[in-house]
């Protein structure tokens, strides 16, 4: 086999033994905008402002100038939501920032008001402003559109970091989640950020639901030692900071099953 021959099998031999997340595990958030859309204007019959608006929050969070528009559009007219052209006004602003003309149209238009947080989207990438009362709200928000508990979610955030969005570990793990660097690259994370630590950690924990069943221990155990120590020890590794950890959360969440997330559709 000449070398160049060989050099093209191995590379075909790491793309197929690249793991099966490295792309596909991250929520893009030009689909999210896109399902948000189809479910506003009701595509197909399925019209569900509810989740439009949870789905543009979560494109927002993944800094879609457009989402962040469409969040003020539906302030703006009380689509499925109350009327307020402060939190619009907020929402143009940010989406003004991020070079949306039509949203600074609509910031010059509402000049009157002062913007207002959106109580249904606390997004904000100041750690400082992010409190436990947001970790529960966005808890909620991803619950509902990735099928994993917000209960939780917010155990495992108490556990990690006790609601302390710049928590840093001795093994550089970061954030609301301890978001260690490969796992924010795996998902298409910021881990800096605290909703976007957030998400990340939710995805991770949905992954980790369903790679293991719904077993809440298996997952938690590799959630803080890795899958391939769970996979390796067969269960819950013989690791005292892993069995301390994972009998922390399940006393907290007191469920050890938990329903298997159904695969995205965005």
């Amino acid at each position: 086999m000449k070398s160049w021959q060989c050099w093209l099998l191995l590379g075909c031999l790491l793309l197929l033994s690249w793991p099966s997340w490295s792309r596909a595990d991250g929520l893009p958030a030009a689909r999210l905008r896109q399902a948000a859309r189809s479910f506003e204007l009701g595509a197909a019959g399925q019209q569900d402002l509810g989740r439009a608006y949870r789905l543009y929050c979560l494109a927002a969070a993944l800094h879609d100038r457009r989402a962040m528009f469409r969040l003020g559009w539906l302030r703006f007219n009380g689509r499925g939501v109350a009327r307020d052209p402060r939190i619009a006004l907020g929402w143009f602003r940010r989406a003004a920032r991020h070079g949306d003309g039509y949203a600074l149209r609509m910031v010059r238009r509402l000049r009157g008001f002062r913007p207002a947080a959106d109580p249904r989207c606390p997004l904000t990438r100041d750690p400082g402003r992010f409190d436990r009362r947001r970790v529960v709200a966005w808890a909620k928000l991803l619950g509902a559109e990735l099928g994993v508990d917000p209960r939780l979610v917010v155990a495992v955030v108490k556990a990690e970091s006790d609601f302390n969005p710049t928590a840093l570990s001795p093994k550089l793990a970061y954030g609301l989640m301890q978001l260690m660097p490969e796992t924010a690259r795996r998902f298409g994370v910021n881990r800096l950020d605290p909703v976007e630590n957030l998400i990340g950690g939710a995805l991770y924990l949905r992954w980790l639901l369903r790679h293991f069943r719904g077993d809440v221990g298996l997952a938690l155990a590799a959630y803080n030692a890795g899958e391939a120590a769970v996979r390796r020890h067969r269960g819950i590794p013989p690791y005292r900071e892993t069995r301390l950890y994972v009998r922390k959360i399940l006393a907290d969440y007191r469920r050890r099953r938990h329903a298997i997330p159904q695969p995205l559709r965005f």
